[in-house]
């Protein structure tokens, strides 16, 4: 009945229902332990919003300043408690997660230190943020900040030998990318970061360990600041959102170092205590409340993009039995046409704006022209289904999202279905 309504009513071919329908036959095992994960974030979810008294007088409008907001203030009692931390700031003044990174940086950092990322060069739009490009304009390099990058080892791995070597006594925070970014690599595990973390505290306890946790929120049982890390951001239309939020950033850690960015967020001496919530504060917590289940769908899908596409001959990455670590799947397609169909393909799944073409782009902050499909309730939400690449060699589309396991299903399915269309693959 389902693939006579795929085949009738939606126009799929049956040669991509088999292929497609048989790739899911094969990693259905997998699920099993994804499944169960869910679950326990869940519930961890369920039992931090009892201990912290969530009630609807929470979800209630502020005006001006905000000063008192008993919602905003629960919101971020919920994230600081989910994630371990002293404290957090959870607002939709936090643009992106980009911008949360960058508030995080810019709080801590003062003209002299050293900032050093050990997972290779961080995604595009931090290199202006951090002045590896731009005309400055306000980077870290501007203001005197300076920087530093440790390769990851040939397996993915964070070269810790090389981080030791790394350190100066300028070195004031050292920083891990959780996600793959335009990269071709598997996300840095919560094992790996916590060896991390433990392995820089002992040469120099005084150095922050900073996470950027965008795309990995409740893929493991454990968040990256409770194994180690001091401070940590994302984004709330990434996994945390659960689809829902409709804008915002988080960034959770110890307390002065919260309290630290909360001025640079706003201005000195006014920090967190002000910042209207905009009526979101229901949307953000319902959204948290949903994430893990929303997180499970995309990961599933992801697992399934990649077996679909490993039976058809290109590499991915990661591989379908791999641990996953973000909600990412990279898959070499190996030429523009083919990224671009893959993409098109996505587009048409949407529920919104189905019809639209995507294509190649000069997007701010990217040095590549970038293709972006996603069809969105939500204006640029990753948890929702999107497929993205610059369009460069060798041609790396990266397809991540589905607010349910079937929508991403559909995505994988129109993506195959567009590339043999053109014949492509």
């Amino acid at each position: 009945m389902l693939n006579q309504l795929l085949t009738e009513n939606l126009g799929i071919r049956p040669d991509v229902l088999e292929l497609v329908d048989q790739a899911e036959q094969k990693i259905q095992p997998a699920f099993q332990k994804l499944n169960e994960i869910m679950a326990y974030n869940q519930y961890k979810v369920l039992d931090v919003f009892q201990k912290c008294r969530i009630t609807d007088v929470h979800f209630n409008w502020t005006t001006g300043y905000g000063y008192n907001d008993a919602g905003r203030d629960a919101l971020e009692a919920v994230y600081a408690r989910l994630f371990g931390t002293e404290a957090a700031l959870v607002r939709p003044i936090i643009v992106s997660g980009t911008h949360a990174l960058t508030l995080t940086l810019a709080g801590i950092l003062r003209p002299g230190d050293e900032l050093i990322y050990c997972t290779g060069r961080p995604y595009d739009t931090l290199e202006e943020v951090i002045g590896l490009r731009g005309e400055g304009r306000g980077s870290l390099k501007e203001f005197g900040i300076s920087y530093k990058q440790v390769e990851l080892t040939p397996d993915g791995r964070i070269d810790l030998p090389a981080v030791a070597a790394a350190i100066s006594p300028k070195t004031r925070m050292m920083t891990v990318q959780r996600a793959t970014g335009y990269d071709w690599r598997k996300a840095i595990t919560i094992a790996e970061i916590a060896e991390w973390a433990s392995f820089v505290k002992k040469i120099r306890p005084d150095i922050i360990c900073m996470a950027d946790n965008c795309y990995g929120e409740f893929l493991h049982p454990q968040e990256p600041t409770e194994v180690g890390v001091d401070v940590m951001a994302g984004s709330l239309i990434k996994n945390p959102g659960g689809g829902l939020a409709l804008t915002g950033g988080y960034i959770v850690g110890r307390a002065d170092l919260i309290e630290a960015i909360s001025y640079r967020m706003t201005s000195p001496g006014i920090g967190g205590e002000c910042g209207l919530m905009f009526g979101q504060t229901r949307t953000m917590l319902q959204g948290l409340f949903m994430a893990p289940q929303t997180v499970n769908g995309a990961v599933r899908g992801a697992m399934l993009c990649a077996q679909v596409f490993s039976d058809l001959g290109c590499e991915v990455n990661p591989l379908p039995e791999d641990e996953r670590s973000d909600i990412i799947q990279c898959v070499k397609l190996g030429s523009a046409d083919r990224v671009v169909a893959f993409c098109e393909g996505i587009q048409a799944a949407a529920p919104v704006d189905s019809y639209v073409t995507p294509v190649p782009w000069e997007m701010p902050g990217y040095s590549d022209p970038v293709i972006m499909a996603a069809g969105a309730f939500i204006q640029g939400s990753s948890i929702e289904l999107s497929a993205d690449a610059p369009i460069r060699p060798p041609y790396i589309v990266y397809f991540q999202g589905g607010l349910t396991y079937e929508y991403s299903k559909f995505g994988v399915i129109k993506a195959l279905q567009r590339l043999r269309e053109r014949g492509l693959i």
